[in-house]
């Protein structure tokens, strides 16, 4: 009988969710910026942190 672990990571995407809607207030976006945020915001973080990582 295999067991199968199930983890949830909730945290995380509400952080990342608040640091998005923060963006958006802090940078007064209107709603189609904001939309781009949404799909652009990840990829400059992912971005910034990749060196650090390897």
């Amino acid at each position: 009988m295999e067991r199968i672990k199930i983890t949830q990571h909730t945290s995380l995407g509400a952080f990342w969710f608040a640091g998005w809607l923060f963006s958006i207030g802090y940078l007064h976006l209107n709603f189609w910026m904001g939309l781009l945020g949404l799909f652009v915001w990840p990829y400059f973080i992912g971005v910034h942190l990749a060196p650090p990582l390897t």
